[in-house]
């Protein structure tokens, strides 16, 4: 996995905490997102009272753990806050539901814009109410890729457009089982198992 910009840390991320809320029923504890943090390949620089700092070589995350929310922010490590991330998870008693989005914390830069569907999971079932199209990154001689499995594939694929980019909601061109996204510059991998 590549962790060059802040959206390549928070995709995998929301994932991995909506994956363990369907596995668990629960948020992740500090310590759950830590041990996940460093297998992310971040190396952890501070930790006190519900804060921790956690760095690699391009990216900075800063992680509140609090009861019933878990915020995490993703930050280039040159201090550049225009493509910032926000990773936030929290259980909405309202409509029944974990949530776990992710939001720019510059909506100048990202005009309101990111694409990014958010994890909606029922709290009894645990059963997806939403489509997110989530993976995690890696580059190779045709730039950098999204790579997702079949199965969120064929689950977007049915609930939405494909030729509208997951990241930035700009337009996909598809070749094969690799799509290109003119407007931010990622692309989107299927790997099917």
């Amino acid at each position: 996995m590549k962790l060059y910009e802040p959206i390549t840390l928070a995709m995998p991320l929301a994932k991995w905490i909506g994956d363990f809320i369907r596995e668990n029923g629960r948020l992740p504890s500090g310590e759950e997102v830590r041990e996940a943090m460093k297998e992310f390949g971040l190396e952890e620089s501070c930790l006190d009272r519900g804060l921790a700092v956690y760095r690699s070589r391009f990216l900075i995350a800063l992680v509140f753990a609090r009861n019933e929310n878990l915020i995490i922010d993703v930050i280039s490590s040159s201090g550049e806050l225009s493509d910032a991330l926000e990773v936030i998870a929290y259980h909405d008693k309202k409509i029944e539901a974990f949530v776990v989005e992710i939001l720019p914390t510059n909506d100048l830069e990202y005009e309101g814009n990111i694409g990014i569907e958010p994890i909606i999971l029922d709290e009894k079932s645990l059963e997806p109410e939403s489509s997110p199209v989530l993976g995690h990154f890696e580059e190779d001689n045709g730039g950098m890729f999204l790579v997702i499995d079949g199965e969120t594939y064929e689950r977007w694929r049915e609930g939405e457009d494909v030729t509208t980019c997951p990241i930035c909601g700009g337009e996909l061109a598809w070749r094969g089982e690799k799509a290109y996204c003119l407007d931010c510059g990622y692309g989107v991998k299927v790997v099917r198992k």
